[in-house]
């Protein structure tokens, strides 16, 4: 457990500084713009991390594939694996970013975008799209330098990025009056300062990983087992998020109020929960190295003390969103926004109560994903927002429930999946980890 706990911290404080681009985005935008402007930005950052989760999802399938490989010593097999999935992945990022910029009013008119809100979340996304290459670039050189043990160098590029992204979101939007776009400019920037610099400094300081020209030569065996991982680890993230997207889409046609508490409550939200998902990720490297290495002792020690750890993390930071929700929503809303405190207060304590689903359910899709078995995290994925999506659409749909309907919906699709995925392990569990 210290091992893992040493390696996972770097990856928590690393993503939690990535989510500072986009709040920091709502935070600024929410305090100097208006709640209108705070709706657009909080929608556009549901968006935002559905596409992006598309590109993190093959990143992160790749990694685990690199992090057996790495436990093997294979390192042959490993490079051949790196060439294969950075121009697999590059290919789809381009075909991706048009896509994006070609369909921009398709898109706002599926997430039912109110007409007083409409201009200023495309004005925002016609910048931010962007910015989709430098998040590819990130988050492939961030998941092969995790997958060889290193998640400190990821986090130092982020850091960096991250207080750029704060101090250009207040020179754009308050010095220069740039509006949403000026907030998605600061974005951009920094996340091409994170991406480009983490990948300099792999191919100049970790010369060990630099494929020979023997290595690019992509076989048609290594591209069907990258794909086996990276794509099915895709389908998970990008199914959990299009959940997420469509449920965007029925928070929007309630109005920008619930439009402004949702894009509040939902950055709230990441913070929360977000340390113990990168733990989940972290446990997945872990397993899958001693996966790749026959270490089965080490699993079951590992899974054990992941689980109390995170189901400890959970309750406590389930504790604290309860109590301090009206506090934490008057970060990012004036304190006269009474209609938007209250509605975002009430979604942190109905989901934010129930943490513990969710850490769970970081823990199983890590744990499929590391013993090569990625097909039951979309599984899980699939039972988890299908289940959010129908009853969010059925329960909104009763006057008598409305709104709060759509808040109840998540912690009942996640106990559901965290149901069905320890089930799975404790009737598999002795072949799974051979």
């Amino acid at each position: 457990m210290s091992s893992m706990i040493r390696f996972a911290i770097p990856m928590i404080l690393g993503n939690l500084l990535q989510q500072c681009y986009n709040v920091a985005d709502t935070l600024i935008v929410g305090q100097f713009l208006g709640p209108d402007a705070l709706a657009a930005v909080g929608s556009a950052y549901t968006l935002m991390t559905f596409i992006t989760s598309i590109l993190l999802g093959l990143c992160m399938g790749s990694g685990a594939l690199f992090s057996i490989r790495f436990g093997e010593r294979d390192y042959d097999r490993l490079k051949e694996a790196m060439a294969a999935s950075f121009v697999m992945i590059a290919s789809i990022c381009v075909v991706l970013n048009i896509l994006v910029f070609l369909l921009t009013d398709q898109i706002l008119w599926f997430l039912r975008v109110p007409d007083e809100v409409w201009d200023l979340m495309r004005e925002y996304l016609v910048v931010i799209f962007y910015g989709i290459i430098a998040t590819f670039l990130y988050n492939y050189f961030a998941s092969l330098l995790r997958a060889i043990g290193d998640s400190a160098t990821p986090l130092i590029f982020l850091a960096v990025s991250a207080v750029l992204n704060i101090v250009l979101d207040l020179w754009f939007v308050v010095g220069l009056e740039r509006g949403v776009a000026g907030a998605a400019e600061a974005t951009v920037i920094s996340q091409y300062v994170s991406g480009v610099g983490v990948m300099i400094f792999t191919w100049f300081r970790k010369r060990e990983l630099r494929p020979e020209r023997r290595h690019l030569r992509i076989r048609k065996a290594c591209l069907k087992e990258i794909s086996g991982f990276s794509l099915l680890t895709c389908v998970q993230q990008s199914v959990m998020n299009l959940g997420i997207l469509m449920v965007q889409g029925l928070v929007n046609s309630f109005g920008p109020a619930i439009m402004a508490a949702f894009a509040a409550a939902v950055k709230i939200d990441s913070f929360a929960y977000m340390p113990v998902q990168d733990f989940g990720n972290a446990f997945s490297t872990f397993i899958a190295q001693n996966y790749g290495a026959r270490k089965q002792d080490r699993i079951k020690e590992g899974l054990k003390g992941a689980v109390i750890t995170a189901v400890i993390f959970s309750i406590t930071v389930s504790a604290l969103v309860f109590v301090f929700a009206p506090k934490l929503m008057l970060i990012f809303v004036d304190a006269s926004e009474a209609e938007i405190i209250f509605e975002g207060v009430r979604y942190l304590r109905i989901e934010g109560a129930f943490y513990c689903g969710i850490g769970c359910l970081f823990l199983l899709y890590g744990l499929y994903r590391a013993l090569g078995k990625p097909g039951m995290s979309v599984v899980l994925t699939v039972i988890s927002l299908g289940t959010r999506v129908a009853l969010a659409y059925i329960l909104s749909a009763i006057p008598a429930i409305g709104v709060i309907g759509i808040w109840w919906s998540v912690p009942i699709g996640w106990f559901l999946a965290d149901a069905v995925g320890i089930g799975y392990y404790l009737l598999k569990k002795d072949r799974l980890t051979i």
